[in-house]
């Protein structure tokens, strides 16, 4: 694997206002939790692995990509209000100073009652590390799903503190944004399938090598079971799993909303590189500045 910079510093709808929004209204965590609650939550799938694959907390998908157990710094994005059972895109916990920063690719809409419920367990009462409400989003004016535009497809958001007053970075960790070191690396690529497309609705993880996304800033892996809903999974170098978190490196997103169409859309996936265009919206997020290009 090749190193990164480490910088302290730092298939969904166009976030509303592309740019830094706040929503109105007072949804705070301890809503979205309530809300939330055991009538909220997705039916219990079978186990098709039984015994065998609960305790191993993995079942392989398809090539490298397999099911497992999730890790506390990434989880999915919801809709309060709609079925929670239809989350949308991936995100995940991103270091900051004030600890309260989630990633995910710039096409994944946050919208009004938006939630962050990082390892997320489907069918479980409650959830491990909580249900988190997003505040304010963050994403480049300038990006679009073609073009140049795709090769700014990634956005932040801040999230509001738990009832106890805790930021989520002391929760569940938090991965470390740096630049990507080249166009060839090893990753750990970890997202969440929509149920629609993956009835076992729970966590994937792939390792891949990537390569350039030729005409673009753009990497680009092939790893089956990357389907609708991983939109804005994490890429990580040299992921520990002793603390579970790594250097963050890209996002699945990118051209076409991170993949091509046709037979391969679900086995090839993109990313953007992280350049200085990635950390000047990282500024601006915690900064709390709407972005201007």
């Amino acid at each position: 694997m090749l190193a990164g910079l480490y910088v302290v510093a730092l298939a969904a709808a166009v976030p509303r206002g592309a740019g830094g929004h706040g929503r109105g209204g007072n949804w705070s965590s301890e809503e979205a939790r309530r809300f939330w609650g055991p009538t909220r939550t997705a039916d219990t799938a079978d186990n098709e692995d039984g015994a065998d694959g609960a305790a191993s907390g993995a079942r392989r998908v398809s090539g490298s990509a397999r099911h497992f157990d999730g890790v506390p710094s990434v989880g999915v994005l919801f809709y309060a209000g709609e079925d929670m059972k239809d989350h949308h895109c991936t995100a995940s916990v991103v270091h900051s100073p004030k600890g309260n920063l989630i990633v995910t690719a710039g096409h994944c809409g946050f919208g009004e009652g938006a939630s962050f419920v990082p390892d997320y367990q489907q069918g479980a009462g409650s959830q491990p590390y909580g249900v988190w409400t997003v505040d304010r989003a963050f994403a480049d004016p300038r990006r679009d799903d073609y073009g140049d535009g795709s090769d700014l497809d990634f956005a932040f958001a801040t999230v509001r503190p738990d009832g106890r007053g805790r930021q989520i970075e002391r929760v569940t960790g938090a991965n470390r944004l740096v630049r990507t070191p080249g166009f060839v690396n090893l990753v750990s690529v970890i997202g969440y399938p929509s149920a629609d497309s993956d009835p076992a609705d729970q966590a994937v993880r792939c390792t891949a090598l990537t390569a350039r996304l030729e005409g673009h800033n753009q990497l680009k892996m092939r790893c089956d079971g990357f389907f609708s809903g991983t939109s804005g999974s994490p890429w990580l170098v040299h992921f520990s799993e002793k603390t579970r978190t790594g250097d963050l490196v890209g996002v699945l997103g990118g051209l076409n909303g991170g993949g091509p169409d046709g037979e391969d859309a679900d086995r090839v996936s993109y990313s953007p590189v992280n350049d200085d265009e990635i950390f000047r919206l990282y500024l601006d997020a915690i900064n709390g500045r709407e972005p201007r290009r």
